[in-house]
């Protein structure tokens, strides 16, 4: 009886021990194993807890006439998808489990985080199958797999919760068949499994995951799954990438399965070599300016039926030269032959001299319409000191072999090392990855920024437009009068489609009504679309049946071919007698139009004139050809002394007249426009 007791007690101790260690997750010392890349025990403990109920979120930022869309803030590290089905469907997931989801393309972001199986520890990836199913995988906590979550409607509601997708204890990734071959909308996952990866598919839509077994060699994080062609078949062949050997040089294996992961997918090659240290050596892992990072080997497709079909990619980040303190660049091969051989590697950032600047932080989708192949990443170009960094873009349209000029995609520099963002340790954790996903027409890229001094969640097209407006001139009357506003498109960033524009007023008047008419900047003629750029449109505010005098808003939009990229602006238009400036209450004893000043002009200047008694005013602009070419005033006005500020923006460089009728008074006078 004595050794049965004193038996229980070892063993009751030792299974409590076990479920304290298995429990306590911030008593591992997995933080400090430069082995694991989970998310750091402080930030799971700081964790934001969200209502589930949908909560709108803050608009665009745009200093610069390029939307960054800002989101809200989170804990880094981001995924993101797009529903095929429909583009202005956008979802992302930030660590831990921090959703956002837009259904008119960024104009308007909500959160309605999920609930799981159990708590979530993060390492968020997310996927659409072809029929506009999003899964969500979520790292379990204690980590032993993954919970995965979906929805049918770009994550408005959720539909799971308790099934377990992946198996391991790091790093989780999933990808989706979207294709319409014989495993359409499988789902398939790898994970970082101790000393393996291991490999998961859902074959009925993620209501249950089958474990197919594990991969190896495979000792670091950055394993990852995709889906490409086998000659004619779609989705014929399923790729997988792990990741071993040393730290600072890691080995990089690529499987395949050609039965749509029924058989454990076999290897094809491996490659040392490839990569060294990114950045500096720093407590054993990668450090770019105490930002942790690592060169996950990032892996994609061409699904497309384009000359490239069935190419594969991979991309990382690597000190070039090599060696630690030296700066890293981002480099991309790829495969004609399923992942059995390589190219030589392809730098796809192109700044002068990249041996001054980090590059780093990449990530990769291939586009499985056009086999466009986009990248995004971290980049310090613009900073000589190089402690601040901006997110940065490029595509290749031929295979990964060239890459196009690479565009900058934030607006506003971050500085790398945040003490006050949160992350803690050293290197310092301020995230493992950003996101990417196309379409046919383009990119969205979401990311972590630090501008704020915190995990800042961002998004932003690629290829995009910028967008201006210039406020319409003040209308004078609510009937039959009209103003002018510009919608321009300064510049783009390889953007070289038509772009489309549409307006509402946001709080119509109570009696009559604004028509808003778009016209080609120079030309009476109606025109909403611009396609070669830059370029400008007019919108015409005609006031109709009685507007009442007051402040009205104006709303454009702007979009793409396919209602992306998206944008939106807006301006005030006011109506009634607000653009008249009285300036004392003395009554002229006489009618007098003065001289414009300034005078030449450009492009605003103010006219001013008397009225010795009350009545009928107009005031109009008239070319040398004597063609009326604005109304300023046409109402009737009390005896007083008057100005008005007119701006002749839609007006080319030239002699100009301004005249002044009223039933007992009219006069002209030159004004030059020099632009």
């Amino acid at each position: 009886m004595k050794k049965f007791t004193k038996l229980s007690v070892i063993v009751l101790t030792v299974l409590t021990v076990i479920i304290i260690q298995a429990f306590d997750f911030s008593s591992d010392d997995s933080d400090k194993n430069p082995n694991i890349d989970r998310v750091p025990h402080w930030v799971l403990q700081m964790r934001q807890v969200t209502p589930p109920n949908p909560t709108p979120l803050a608009p665009v930022i745009t200093p610069d006439g390029y939307d960054n869309y800002f989101l809200g803030t989170d804990f880094a590290e981001c995924n993101t998808a797009v529903n095929p089905r429909n583009p202005l469907w956008v979802f992302t997931a930030y660590n831990t489990n921090g959703t956002h989801y837009t259904t008119d393309g960024g104009l308007t972001w909500l959160i309605n985080n999920p609930g799981f199986g159990g708590s979530v520890a993060g390492d968020p990836v997310v996927v659409y199958d072809s029929l506009g199913n999003l899964y969500y995988d979520n790292m379990k906590n204690p980590i032993t797999g993954t919970w995965m979550q979906k929805s049918t409607n770009n994550g408005v509601s959720w539909i799971l919760g308790s099934v377990t997708a992946n198996i391991g204890n790091d790093k989780n990734w999933i990808a989706a068949d979207q294709t319409a071959g014989p495993y359409a909308n499988y789902i398939y996952g790898s994970m970082t499994n101790s000393s393996a990866a291991s490999f998961s598919r859902s074959t009925n839509g993620g209501t249950s995951f089958t474990f197919m077994g594990n991969l190896s060699p495979h000792a670091l994080p950055g394993t990852m799954p995709c889906v490409g062609p086998n000659g004619s078949i779609q989705g014929g062949s399923v790729y997988v990438v792990t990741n071993s050997g040393l730290y600072y040089n890691p080995t990089y294996t690529f499987f395949r399965s050609t039965n749509g992961g029924a058989s454990l997918p076999t290897l094809q090659s491996s490659h040392s070599g490839w990569v060294n240290t990114v950045g500096s050596q720093v407590g054993g892992r990668n450090s770019v300016q105490n930002m942790r990072t690592r060169p996950y080997p990032f892996i994609a497709a061409d699904n497309s039926y384009g000359p490239f079909r069935g190419r594969f990619y991979v991309i990382y980040a690597a000190n070039d030269p090599p060696g630690s303190g030296n700066k890293p660049d981002i480099w991309c091969r790829y495969s004609t032959d399923f992942g059995v051989t390589f190219s030589s590697p392809v730098r796809i950032n192109d700044d002068v001299n990249t041996q001054n600047n980090h590059q780093w932080h990449s990530t990769i989708w291939c586009e499985k319409e056009t086999g466009r192949l986009y990248a995004n990443w971290m980049d310090t170009r613009n900073t000589p000191t190089s402690d601040s960094a901006e997110i940065y873009a490029s595509y290749s349209s031929n295979g990964g072999v060239t890459w196009v000029t690479n565009q900058k995609l934030s607006n506003q520099k971050m500085k790398i090392d945040c003490a006050s963002c949160g992350g803690g340790g050293t290197p310092r954790y301020q995230g493992d990855y950003n996101g990417i996903v196309a379409t046919p027409q383009g990119s969205i890229s979401t990311w972590a920024d630090f501008r704020n001094g915190s995990f800042g969640s961002y998004g932003a097209y690629f290829p995009d437009f910028a967008m201006k407006v210039t406020p319409v001139v003040p209308i004078a009357t609510g009937t039959n009068d009209s103003g002018f506003a510009f919608v321009s498109v300064p510049s783009v960033k390889l953007f070289t489609l038509t772009s489309s524009y549409s307006a509402t007023v946001t709080n119509p008047p109570g009696a009559g009504s604004l028509q808003l008419t778009f016209l080609n900047r120079t030309t009476p003629a109606t025109q909403n679309t611009l396609s070669t750029y830059p370029d400008s449109l007019r919108i015409r505010v005609r006031t109709v049946g009685g507007v009442p005098s007051g402040l009205y808003t104006i709303r454009v939009i702007g979009q793409g071919p396919n209602g992306t990229p998206v944008h939106e602006r807006s301006f005030v238009v006011n109506v009634g007698f607000v653009g008249i400036n009285t300036h004392s209450n003395n009554i002229p004893e006489k009618f007098y139009l003065y001289q414009n000043y300034p005078n030449p002009f450009n492009p605003t200047t103010k006219i001013r004139f008397d009225l010795a008694r009350s009545g009928n005013v107009k005031l109009a602009v008239y070319d040398i050809s004597g063609k009326q070419v604005a109304e300023i005033v046409n109402a009737n006005y009390s005896a007083g002394e008057y100005s008005f500020d007119y701006s002749a923006e839609n007006l080319a460089s030239g002699v100009y007249f301004y005249k002044l009728e009223t039933p007992e008074y009219t006069n002209i006078r030159k004004m030059i426009l020099i632009k």
